[in-house]
């Protein structure tokens, strides 16, 4: 299975206009090779680079940008501004949309991590990344990952 975007290269730059210093949408993404048995799709954004004063006001060691699970399994791209069909899940920020970079120190990385289950979660909109984590545990079939960087310009 693969994940891509026209707006970046795998390990390249973000562009501003997809984080908070731009448009703050999320960029178009492509998906390729999903297996033919898969019955949903899961897409997670994360930043495991915050800084230690982030993890301890948030409580977290990693900040969720977006989390869509039960897409479709025949999607092949999400276009630029859109979310997927399928649930929301709630960010680190607290909201059920996409959450664009905004590192407050230095560059960071973001992954964009795909996965295709052999099942339907059963779970409400706006459930956390780990749960749907712990729902998809033993039905993933394949995963892809697209990392893209953010630094802010200092002005």
């Amino acid at each position: 299975m693969k994940l891509t975007s026209p707006a970046f290269e795998d390990n390249g730059k973000i562009p501003s206009k997809y984080t908070c210093d731009g448009q703050n949408i999320n960029p178009t993404l492509l998906i390729s090779d999903v297996p033919d048995d898969a019955k949903t799709l899961v897409l997670i954004m994360d930043d495991p680079d915050i800084p230690q004063f982030v993890k301890q006001k948030f409580h977290t060691q990693i900040w969720d940008h977006w989390i869509v699970f039960n897409i479709p399994p025949h999607t092949r791209e999400i276009p630029e501004g859109k979310n997927p069909p399928g649930d929301l899940g709630r960010n680190t920020g607290g909201n059920n949309s996409y959450g664009g970079p905004c590192p407050p120190d230095r560059e960071h990385r973001y992954f964009f991590k795909l996965y295709a289950l052999d099942t339907e979660l059963d779970l409400p909109e706006g459930v956390t990344k780990a749960e749907v984590e712990k729902a998809m545990k033993d039905h993933i079939l394949a995963e892809a990952k697209l990392m893209g960087r953010y630094e802010r310009v200092k002005s």
